[in-house]
This record gives structure tokens, sequence and C-alpha cells, in this order.
């Protein structure tokens, strides 16, 4: 079905015709992430506040907003940070009417993600949260009558032809796209709206789409803004941790995933440092004594070498550091999406070379037949397999010169002529990354909008279904994901393997399932793969330290039968095919030692390990002293740096919001201690090594009583945290 979609430059103009297409019955599916298109979103919910004849569902996931402040402390510091950095973004207005509890009765919006801690405690959202696997979002959302798809994208003119990107979102909105489509092919009143966004990356791959895919198209100058980039958070000494113990892991040769986070630029900062700089890698991991411990595993699954062969990136998320593992030459295994050439060049059939034997080899995979067709000649050209210059016609091929040949491998001076005349010089189409979408920093943004289409064309974006998932096309997701590492982050784990990610004991949900289940499922359907998730070891709760390492979990999101590699800050667990017992056994192992015994009585309280069972003496000082122990000549010496790539934080953001969290903490009942003498002195009368902090919270002239509260409250923070 062809159509040419509706051009507009008003928002309201181009809600206004959707609602007329599909009714006042309008469920709309927006894509994740920085996707969004926010403007039309916002009209949508305008125009049904409006009128409450309008029935308005939202579905989406991810919906990313500025910080909002919970107090004026937290205002005075975020407005002027929110200012800088997230500029003209425009807010999703329903998603502040949610947190308000203020939606419309005629309004329901219904998140399958959210950003963490976010929706914690707020009844409309946890009421309303659809748990699903990422590569089931679009199924779901059909299920609830999605008659409205709408999503950001760029625009390309190029030879004469419009053509427009989704950019940082194909993962399930794609799916979305294509399953709208039907629907419009069937008759139903669908609508497909884009909204063009100047600052989104034009990406390959799924993402590029041709014009009559919509059917309306907003383009303003005014609607474009820019894409949201969340700040970098601090990486601590235990993400160092963790991230040292996985690194060396990931296998030289393989296929790579992780998500965002700080643990993310971790784990990718301790990859970088063994790829480039070893000898202090083998230093980090022999005097932290992870290779001591944990050689067995690491010398099996990993290494600790650098990256000769390269990794392969397959992950629904990317951010900076896949791009600096790019330049770095780590992410550099180069991968096909035609099964009989990832076949044949995973097995060392063929090479990047092209040659007659290249040719033998797909001849030999029926990849081709000796009496070349149309749609092979095509297909042989489109992998620089022949020349771009050739024509074909009837079977026959032309070349330079007027110079003309049967297409007929059987024909030996046809075959000669081929092989000496019309072959390319090396392979086309290599991929080095597969992703869903991206969200990433200013900068990651502006390197791709400025990136030429060869080597963007090495990062293809693709629907969630074929990155998460093997299901489809798994001979050749099977030659690609050699050695997958898939790499995740888990709140809680039990002794026994079952993992709680998203979601509390209470049910109340925290983030979401996003990918998780569909990577540890791949990692265990794939021959040589492995998943990897990682659990900080503890917790600060509100009567102080908690074990992440628990002896239930209260809400499943990966299921003990699949469990695999653990990793705390205090080593590797790896568990796959264990009895109860044995996996016990090395969960405490890993498990920080203030809560081993208690864990482990009770595993034997419960008959789950042996009654003569006691944890090796080299496993029982997992104490956060320890690491950071560990880790502080290394710090002395410039390694392990809290912002390894860099912050969008000024130095006095930076320890205020230090100083602000640690007094957030004092403030509890347990936590509390009043001021010293010196602390007080301070308080009364502000130093000068103060002002900068109080200008910067614009309470160094407090004009009322409130804001002298305010005053006080700050310098008691700095003083506190030692900053005055």
């Amino acid at each position: 079905m062809s159509q040419i979609p509706a051009i507009y430059d008003s928002v309201r103009q181009c809600v206004d015709e959707a609602i007329q297409r599909v009714g006042k019955n309008i469920v709309l599916g927006l894509p994740i992430g920085v996707g969004k298109p926010t403007h039309i979103a916002n009209e949508f919910y305008r125009r049904a506040k409006e009128d409450p004849s309008i029935k308005l569902k939202i579905c989406s996931g991810l919906t990313l907003h500025t910080p909002i402040p919970g107090s004026d402390l937290e205002r005075r510091i975020m407005e002027p940070l929110s200012k800088r950095l997230f500029g003209d973004y425009p807010d999703p207005v329903y998603l502040d009417d949610v947190k308000q509890n203020r939606l419309p009765s005629n309004v329901e919006l219904h998140e399958i993600y959210f950003s963490p801690g976010f929706a914690l405690n707020n009844t409309t959202l946890q009421q309303s949260y659809v748990s699903a696997n990422f590569t089931c979002v679009a199924r779901a959302m059909d299920s609830m009558g999605c008659n409205v798809v709408a999503v950001t994208a760029a625009k390309r003119e190029k030879d004469g032809r419009t053509t427009y990107s989704l950019g940082s979102n194909v993962d399930a909105a794609i799916m979305m796209v294509w399953r709208t489509i039907e629907q419009l092919k069937a008759g139903e009143k669908v609508a497909i709206l884009g909204q063009i966004n100047t600052h989104m990356p034009y990406m390959l791959g799924t993402a590029e789409l041709p014009q009559e895919t919509f059917t309306g198209i907003v383009e303003s100058p005014e609607l474009s803004h820019r894409l949201l980039a969340p700040p970098k958070e601090p990486v601590s000494s235990t993400d160092y941790s963790i991230a040292f113990h996985v690194s060396a892991l990931i296998k030289d040769g393989g296929t790579f995933q992780v998500g965002f986070g700080s643990l993310g630029d971790a784990i990718i900062y301790c990859l970088q440092l063994r790829h480039k700089n070893g000898g202090m890698f083998k230093r980090v991991i022999e005097e932290a004594k992870i290779y001591g411990k944990f050689s067995d595993i690491i010398e099996a699954e990993g290494g600790t070498g650098p990256f000769e062969k390269g990794l392969y990136g397959c992950s629904e998320f990317i951010f900076d550091g896949f791009l600096s593992m790019i330049d770095d030459g780590i992410i550099k295994r180069k991968v096909y999406d035609h099964p009989a050439i990832q076949k044949l060049f995973v097995n060392g059939q063929i090479t990047e070379a092209v040659t007659a034997g290249t040719i033998d080899a797909l001849l030999e995979e029926d990849a081709i037949s000796e009496r070349i067709t149309s749609k092979q000649f095509r297909f042989l050209q489109e992998y620089g397999i022949l020349k771009e210059s050739l024509r074909y016609e009837k079977g026959v091929i032309s070349a330079a010169g007027d110079k003309t040949i049967k297409a007929d491998l059987a024909d030996k001076e046809c075959r000669d002529f081929i092989i000496a005349e019309c072959l390319g010089d090396r392979l086309k189409k290599e991929i080095l990354v597969h992703a869903g979408f991206f969200v990433g920093s200013k900068n990651f943004y502006e390197t791709l909008l400025g990136m030429d289409d060869e080597p963007k064309s090495r990062i293809q974006m693709r629907e969630i279904s074929f990155v998460n998932d093997i299901v489809e096309d798994n001979c050749l997701k099977t030659a690609q994901r050699k050695y997958g590492r898939f790499v995740n982050t888990c709140m809680m784990a039990s002794l026994m393997g079952g993992v709680a990610s998203d979601t509390l004991d209470s049910g109340q949900v925290v983030s979401g399932v996003g990918g998780q289940y569909n990577f540890v499922s791949m990692a265990h359907q794939l021959p040589d793969a492995r998943s990897i998730l990682m659990v900080r070891s503890v917790r600060e709760g509100a009567n102080g330290p908690c074990s992440n390492i628990t002896w239930t979990c209260g809400n499943i999101t990966i299921p003990r039968h699949m469990r695999d590699i653990f990793v705390t800050e205090y080593g590797m667990a790896d568990v796959r095919d264990k009895s109860d017992g044995d996996t016990i056994a090395a969960m405490l192992k890993i498990t920080d030692s203030r809560f081993q015994q208690e864990l482990l009585k009770k595993a034997k309280e419960n008959k789950k390990i042996s009654a003569s069972y006691e944890i090796p003496l080299a496993f029982r000082n997992n104490y956060p002293e320890a690491v950071e122990a560990l880790a502080a000549p290394f710090k002395k010496s410039g390694l392990f740096p809290v912002f390894p790539y860099g912050s969008d934080f000024t130095k006095e953001e930076l320890l205020l919001g230090k100083a602000l969290r640690g007094m957030k903490k004092r403030m509890t009942l347990k936590g509390f201690r009043p001021p010293s003498f010196s602390q007080a002195g301070k308080i009364i009368a502000p130093p000068a090594a103060a002002m900068p902090f109080l200008e910067r919270m614009q309470l160094d002239k407090p004009s009322s009583g409130k804001e002298k509260i305010l005053q006080k409250l700050v310098l008691f923070a700095l003083a506190a945290d030692g900053v005055i």
C-alpha cells in the first residue's frame, strides 16, 4: 500500500486530523527513551484534558523527564543544572500530572519501564504498569488496541528521494510501525505519525523508512530540540571492583552486551585498560586477588589479554562507551547479515578479501547457483563480491568496455572471465554493532550526527526481536553471537540463584523487566554464551546496611533454574548447572561477610547445604573497607577516576550533592548526630570557603526566615562532610 503522508507545520493540525481519522478513542503508542515525539504526545494529552469525551490511553516506557525536585533545597541545586544540561528539552506534561496525582479520569498512562525509582509509591503508575519482556512490547501495545503510533524521526533528502530514520529508537517502535502498516492495508482506522527533530541522528539499518510509511509528518523548526542527555553517574570503588571481575570474563573474539549507568561505564573503562595497558590490568587483578580466587573461570570463559580478534556489540542499548571501544579497536569483530556469508566467514572458509575461493564457497553452501540469477547477482554486488559497475540482463553480465559474458559458472570460459574481470576487492556491509536504541551524552549525539554513512553503517539499528532474541534467524544469530557475554544488573539475588531486578518484595516496581530476561534466556540457548548478572552486595536501608544476597526474593525477574554467573564486588559465582548446595556455597563466597553466617545458618536450617560446611577463610574478608583498601593505591596513581568519561557537574555541584546526600542520611533518627563545636561555628558565621556553595544555591544573602534555615542546613551539610 503506497500513500503520500500529509506534511504539517503545526502539531495541533496534525493531531486534529489524526483524531478525525481514528476517532475519539485513542490508544497512543510511543517509543521509549529519547525517541518520543513529546510535542505530539503533549498535544494529544491537552486535547483529552480539554475534552472529556476523548478517551486517551498512552502506552510507552522509559519516559525521560528533566529532574523533578522534591524540596526547595533540591530545586535550588537542580534548576540551574537542568537549564544548563537539558536546554530546550520539552518535558512530557502528562508525566508531570501523573506525578502530582492529577491525571484526568479519561486518560490512562501505561508504562513498561520506569526510570529507576521514579514511580515508587505513585499509585497511578504502579497500578497501570505493564510487565513485559522488551520483545513483547509491540504485542502488548497491540493487545491494548494501539491505533496511533507516533515517533521522532530524522529526515534526509538524497538523489531526489525523501527518507526518514527512527534514529535512536528502532527497538519495539519499528515493530509497532510494522503492525500498524498491516492494519492500514486492512483498511482499519489507524495513524502513523512522525515528528522531525534535526537533532536526531539519521541512523541506518531497520531505522530507515520510506516517506510513504507515515500517514502524517510534523516538520517545524521550532519543534526541534536537544535530545535528553542524562548526566554521568559517579563510579565508586564497588563499581570498579565489580567491573574488573566482569571485564576478565569477556572473551576475545566474542560478543558483548551491557546496560547503562555507572557499572556500564566502569566495565568499559576496565576493558579499555585490559586492551591498552595489559600490564596494569593484570597487576590489578593479581593484587586484588581476583585472578588467584577465580583463575579457573577466567581462563575458561574470559581472559586477561588484549582484544586481538576484537568484540562484536549486540546490545539492546548503546551509549558513549560503545563508540569509545570502536575507536580503541576493542569492538572490531565484523559480522554480516547474510546467513551464508556469516557462516562461511566465521568458519574461516572465506575472508574479507574476495577471491575465486569466495565464489566456490558460496556455491558449496548453495547461496548461489552455477547459473547466476538476477537476484543472486544483486546479492553478490551488494556484498562486494562482484563489482558495482557490472550490469545484468537476461542471464548476461556486461562489464567495462562493452564486454559481455553469460552468468554461467559451469562454463569454464565464463567462469574464468568472471573471476578475472568481475570480482570485487573486499566484502562489504560488515557490521560492528547491532542495537535497538541509544541514550547518551551531548557529545555522543553530536558524534553520530557528524558521522559519515560508511562508519555509521557499521552501527546497525535493529528491531528488538532481532537484538534480544534468537527465535527468528537462529542460524544467522548463532553464527554472529559467538561467545556471547550478556552483562546485566540486578537488585537482589537469592542464595539459590533467583533474581529480583525490577520489583521490590512489596510489589512496588522500581524499573521494569526490559530485556534482561531475553538476554539471560539467550545466554542459555546459544552454545558458548554466558549470562553475567551483577549485584552490589549491600544496600543502605532505613536501619543500616542490608544484604542484596538473600535467602529468598519476593518478586522474581529471573528464576533460579536460569542461574548462570553472578558477580559482586567480592567475586564471581559460576552456578550454571550446579546443585543447590554448590550454588549456595558459591553465592556465600561473594556475599558481604557481615551477612554470611546468618545466611549460612538459614541454608543449614533448611537442609540445603551440609551441616559441616564452613565458608573458606579466603572469602571471609568481604568488607567494604577491604575493597577501598585494595583500590586506594591504584587511585593514588590515577586509576579508577570517579568520572572516567568526564562530568557535566561543576566542582561545587559535585561537593554540594555529596554533602546534601550525607545530610539526608544523618537526619534520620538512627544517623543523627548534633554538629560539633567547630561545625556549629561555621554554621553561625559562614567562612569564606562556604561562599561559592551558598552563591550556587542562591543562599548567600538569605532574605526570609525560610532561606536562613535553608542556609544553615547547607552549611551543616558542608561542615559535616568536611568541605568547609
